[in-house]
């Protein structure tokens, strides 16, 4: 194998460990600040509530996320537009909620389903920021 080749390798295997570090983190964020939530009272239901429990559980993961990035030395363009594909769901999710078209437990679902994609893209928009 080429220098150039294992060079690429190294890089692809970086950009995928990248990948899951951020899901990890958005996945700690989000039970870590809505354990804090619960624990002082402040439970907010997506059946009851679906936008606010969606935007809300889209924070918690963007500061989970946001904070590890900034940990690993990204700047805060960067961070900014993976936290922009947490939210970037409800753009057209919440509309179709407001039809009728989908109830709060599925906003969830494909809110989630939509948002690894986003990021992923947004990481292949400058590979080299996350390699």
């Amino acid at each position: 194998m080429t220098q150039t080749a294992t060079k690429a390798r190294r890089g692809w295997r970086r950009f995928t460990l990248h990948y899951i570090e951020m899901i990890l983190a958005m996945f700690a964020g989000m039970f870590a600040l809505g354990f804090l939530r619960s624990a002082v009272g402040l439970h907010v239901s997506h059946t009851q509530y679906p936008e606010l429990g969606y935007l809300v559980m889209a924070f918690d993961m963007s500061v989970g996320m946001a904070a590890w990035m900034r940990v690993r030395g990204h700047a805060w363009r960067h961070t900014l537009e993976m936290c922009a594909a947490m939210f970037a769901p409800a753009v057209p999710l919440f509309p179709l909620l407001w039809l009728g078209v989908v109830d709060g437990d599925a906003l969830m679902v494909l809110a989630h389903l939509a948002m690894f994609p986003l990021m992923l893209g947004v990481m292949l928009l400058r590979p080299s920021e996350h390699t």
